[in-house]
């Protein structure tokens, strides 16, 4: 496609059709992975993709060029946004005056206050409103937690280091590196489809594959071209020793979730052993990440928002489901994925209806995660929540949804929700032999027929001798499952295997005797599940600040953060109009007002004309300014300014910090409220 001779609006929405073009081309290929097609259909797509990425190329680098365009390029939006960030201390890479570590960035003050507000915000909308229990772990993990959940055996990426110089890479971005300019490189149609399918399973490949591949094509290491080791894992946590001895190891947590789980049992204790309830932790996560990209995106400690909602498996209702069933918005189902469509806008009644989503808790979670980004300041046309597919999911898990936020890095996962069962309690019980279940009481008692095991003790003590009191443990702690099985195997082969710590035992017909009796039971015992919404408000945090970033039009050096009050870092600002003695004192009650009022304000008392300060806090975000001029001397009265539309009132001084509180919690709008009250004051911003 020709940029020649476009205008910079044809140019635009040429841009935009080809990237939706590319996305849905990128979305085909997925499918076609996930389904397994012919070699040839996906060698085929792969092409098709590769030609649209290379044509999205040359209209982004005919944008870039372009004085005009070249401020909505992504890579130069994100240039802007980042020099604004980084001025006005949004961000900072740690330990800068020593040169930074990569992953790793601090807060600054306007930053930090964002954070603290969208954390408050959090806390208000699902702590609070559904009365979750608060709980804050330690970050120091022993190595027995992490081996029970998983992570030590499994939070691996796949490493080669260079054998002179040891320098460490990750083995999956090096051999995508090399077939990409491979792919580029090469003229023959059949060799290129060969090496594009090879490139389209880059993320499928296991230790040995990977290592086979790497010799395959002889990959060097980068920049010294020495040859490089074979393979191995390496496991993403941070690990450290737990006390001077060194003997007991421990990780930093990559997750918040753990420390919910390992205290489920004081925690259903707390609330009076009854089910549902939810456990919400905020804290620090961290991950030793190889080659952390994407900026704020991929880091090494970020913060987490977790919450860990316990259910009884068999009955995944929600009460307060009907308050979000008729919100309707952006879905990815994965029929929609595996068909390479489109989102579809659809309620979360409809939804459950279909069997789209697995049960109405879930629902619940992914409709009140909506309105959170929502009223946090994300574009909901930017925002979709996209169904895991089934190779993608863990084993346990019943259902899988991401709300993947739109930036200029692509779509970014920002939240996961996830039906995860009954995994996490079962396997922290197995590993600590300490009960993780709960029991819900029937309103009336039932008969029913159980499996009654009996260890014959006079015959186990005489075959298993001192192992006897262990053999009856483990006999009595088998599930109904397994005392159905060993039944069967008795009956069958006249032995069954019992497993042990010390290993396997061979139990006979002697040793147990297993019948089927009627019982009247009060209630059940079982291990609860667990749904799962997991935040990762760094990430959020950065898509909002994509989302709110614009110039004003006619003036391209005048940036805005067009946060919502919510988010903010300073709700109101307070400009006395000249630097003078006369302006003291109503600026200082217009501050001390707005403090009351429970109001972040910041006063400017620089010589900078009002333009320029105005200018200045449109910079950081701040909604309202109020300016105390030489009418309020006379009058009593101050103007009041909303940041978006540069519009001004004029507005008691008495009246005014109340006004900005309705205004930034939402009581009232600027519009149809402020505006039609008080007299509309005209002033240029120079």
């Amino acid at each position: 496609m020709a940029a020649e001779g476009m205008t910079p609006e044809e140019l635009e929405a040429a841009l935009q059709a080809k990237a939706q073009e590319t996305e849905k081309q990128a979305d085909t290929v997925r499918a076609m992975k996930a389904k397994k097609e012919e070699k040839a259909v996906v060698a085929a797509a792969v092409d098709k993709l590769k030609e649209l990425k290379k044509e999205l190329a040359e209209l982004t680098k005919a944008q870039a060029a372009s004085d005009t365009a070249g401020a909505d390029n992504k890579q130069v939006f994100r240039a802007n946004l980042n020099k604004v960030l980084e001025q006005n201390l949004f961000f900072i890479p740690s330990f800068k005056i020593y040169g930074g570590v990569g992953g790793l960035y601090d807060y600054g003050p306007t930053g930090a206050a964002v954070k603290s507000n969208l954390t408050e915000f959090w806390r208000s909308h699902f702590v609070l409103e559904e009365n979750m229990l608060p709980i804050e772990c330690p970050a120091v993990t022993p190595h027995c937690v992490l081996k029970a959940s998983g992570h030590v055996d499994r939070f691996l990426d796949m490493m080669v280091h260079d054998m002179e110089t040891k320098a460490f890479f990750r083995a999956d971005h090096l051999l995508g590196d090399f077939l990409e300019k491979l792919i580029a490189a090469e003229k023959d149609a059949a060799k290129k489809h060969e090496l594009e399918l090879v490139l389209a399973r880059l993320d499928e490949y296991k230790q040995e594959e990977l290592g086979a591949l790497i010799k395959q094509f002889d990959i060097k290491a980068p920049e010294t071209g020495n040859a490089l080791s074979e393979p191995y894992p390496f496991n993403l946590m941070f690990q450290t020793q737990i006390g001077p001895a060194g003997n007991s190891i421990g990780f930093m947590r990559p997750e918040t979730a753990q420390g919910i789980f390992v205290n489920f049992k004081e925690l259903l204790y707390y609330n009076g052993n009854k089910l549902p309830f939810a456990a919400a932790q905020i804290g620090q996560s961290y991950r030793n990440e190889i080659a952390p990209r994407a900026g704020l995106l991929r880091v090494r400690e970020f913060t987490q928002f977790e919450i860990e909602h316990f259910v009884d498996p068999e009955d995944k209702s929600h009460k307060k489901f009907k308050r979000v069933a008729d919100i309707a918005f952006n879905l990815y189902p994965r029929e929609e994925q595996l068909q390479a469509k489109g989102t579809v806008k659809l309620s979360l009644g409809d939804a459950l209806s279909k069997g789209i989503i697995a049960n109405e808790t879930l629902a619940y979670f992914i409709g009140r995660t909506y309105l959170f980004l929502e009223k946090a300041g994300i574009d909901p046309e930017r925002m979709r929540f996209r169904q895991h597919l089934q190779h993608e999911m863990a084993h346990y898990a019943c259902d899988c949804w991401d709300a993947e936020i739109e930036c200029s890095y692509g779509w970014v996962e920002c939240v996961g929700l996830a039906d995860r069962s009954a995994f996490d309690l079962d396997a922290h019980s197995k590993a600590s032999k300490v009960d993780l279940t709960a029991f819900k009481k029937f309103d009336k008692p039932i008969e029913t027929e159980v499996l009654q095991l009996d260890p014959q003790m006079k015959e186990v003590g005489k075959v298993f001798k001192k192992e006897a009191g262990l053999v009856k443990d483990a006999l009595l702690a088998l599930s109904d499952e397994q005392k159905t099985t060993m039944q069967a195997q008795l009956e069958g082969a006249g032995e069954a295997e019992l497993a042990m710590e010390s290993g396997t035992v061979k139990i006979t017909p002697d040793t147990v005797k297993i019948k089927t009796v009627k019982k009247k039971i009060s209630g059940k015992t079982f291990t609860p599940g667990v749904i799962e919404p997991s935040f990762g408000i760094g990430r959020i945090i950065y898509c909002l600040y994509e989302h709110s970033f614009y110039t004003r039009p006619g003036s391209e050096q005048r940036t805005v953060f067009r946060f919502s009050p919510v988010a903010a870092p300073i709700k109101c600002t307070v400009f006395p109009l000249l630097q003078q003695q006369k302006f003291e004192e109503s600026t200082a009650q217009v501050a001390e007002a707005l403090t009351r009022a429970g109001l972040s304000r910041k006063v400017d008392e620089t010589g900078a004309s009002i333009g320029k300060r105005y200018a200045r806090t449109d910079e950081i975000g701040v909604p309202f300014a109020i300016t105390v001029d030489h009418t309020t001397l006379e009058d009593n009265t101050v103007t009041l300014r909303e940041r978006d539309s540069m519009e001004q009132v004029r507005i008691p001084l008495l009246e005014v910090a109340e006004v900005v509180r309705c205004l930034c919690e939402q009581h009232i709008s600027w519009k149809d409220d402020v505006m039609s009250k008080y007299p509309r004051q005209e002033a240029k911003e120079e």
